[in-house]
């Protein structure tokens, strides 16, 4: 498994850092080493609860503290790490926690999982190194350290995991909100204008109570309607530009982004099983990942 800030090397060997705890240095003996590296070891336990260890203590722990807590020979790696991993992601994208679709494709020889979005991507590779871009790597490293982890469970992803087709997307969500604001406006307002309009009926100049009152019921009534009218447009705008987000990823077509350094020849067509078993053990039936 990478260190958690860092892809390790692409030939699979995960190179430690220079001056690693666990690797003896020049002119030190190995006892002080040893006992160097238990000591970390003890408070790597006491600083961390494993048992809950999520994202957040991922981006906090050290490449120094993630070498001496976590053995190398009991990582998940290969289809199986894949396997978990594809599952994790489409729980996370079912809920929406990351927006991304996923494929997977042939890379440098290896079969690879991809994440993509409008404008970033990651690759994950079957020995838990990660390439990429942008922030979905920054959400895609964390789920792979802990897919690698055979303690950490990993949910079955609903059926419907998949980013929403933008036309099924309507152009506008409950309006009852609104029409609860625009009735509260009409009253101020209404009642504004006709204290205005009773002002000087029943004395100007006696009166000034009613012109203060009037002023200050329509004021508020034309500030509530500005908000209704704000809020109208800056929905529609989200709108405009989640589905435009969902169209860059090919959410609606069989079109992939440009940016990513993968032919289109290189993507699978159907969808791996989830079990992390041979390809051929299981039939697949569903349609591409992430389309």
């Amino acid at each position: 498994m990478a260190d958690p800030g860092d892809a390790p090397d692409r030939s699979g060997e995960r190179a430690p850092p220079e001056d690693a705890p666990g690797e003896p240095s020049p002119g030190s003996g190995a006892d002080g080493d040893a006992e160097s590296v238990e000591a970390l070891r003890e408070r790597v336990e006491e600083k961390y609860d494993f048992e809950a260890f999520g994202p957040r203590e991922m981006a906090e722990i050290t490449p120094e503290e993630w070498d001496v807590a976590f053995d190398d020979e009991s990582w998940i790696t290969g289809t199986e790490l894949l396997a978990r991993v594809e599952r994790e992601l489409k729980s996370r994208i079912a809920s929406r926690e990351v927006f991304a679709s996923l494929e997977y494709a042939e890379v440098e020889g290896d079969r690879a999982l991809v994440a993509y979005s409008d404008t970033d991507y990651a690759i994950v590779f079957p020995d838990g190194s990660v390439e990429g871009r942008g922030t979905i790597v920054r959400d895609v490293k964390p789920t792979v350290a802990l897919c690698s982890m055979d303690d950490y469970e990993v949910d079955d992803p609903p059926e419907d995991w998949r980013l929403p087709d933008p036309d099924s997307i309507p152009d506008s969500g409950s309006e009852v909100g609104n029409w609860m604001l625009q009735l509260l406006a009409a009253t101020q307002l209404l009642v504004g204008l006709g204290t205005l309009v009773a002002w000087p009926i029943l004395g100007a100049r006696d009166n000034m109570v009613l012109l203060v009152v009037g002023l200050g019921f329509t004021a508020v009534g034309l500030v509530l309607f500005l908000m209704v009218a704000n809020a109208r447009l800056s929905e529609k705008f989200r709108l405009r530009e989640y589905k435009g987000r969902l169209r860059s990823t090919g959410a609606a077509s069989a079109d992939r982004p440009d940016f990513l350094p993968i032919e289109d020849d290189a993507f699978e067509g159907s969808e791996p099983a989830l079990s992390g078993e041979d390809e051929g053990s299981k039939p697949r039936d569903d349609g591409p990942v992430g389309r």
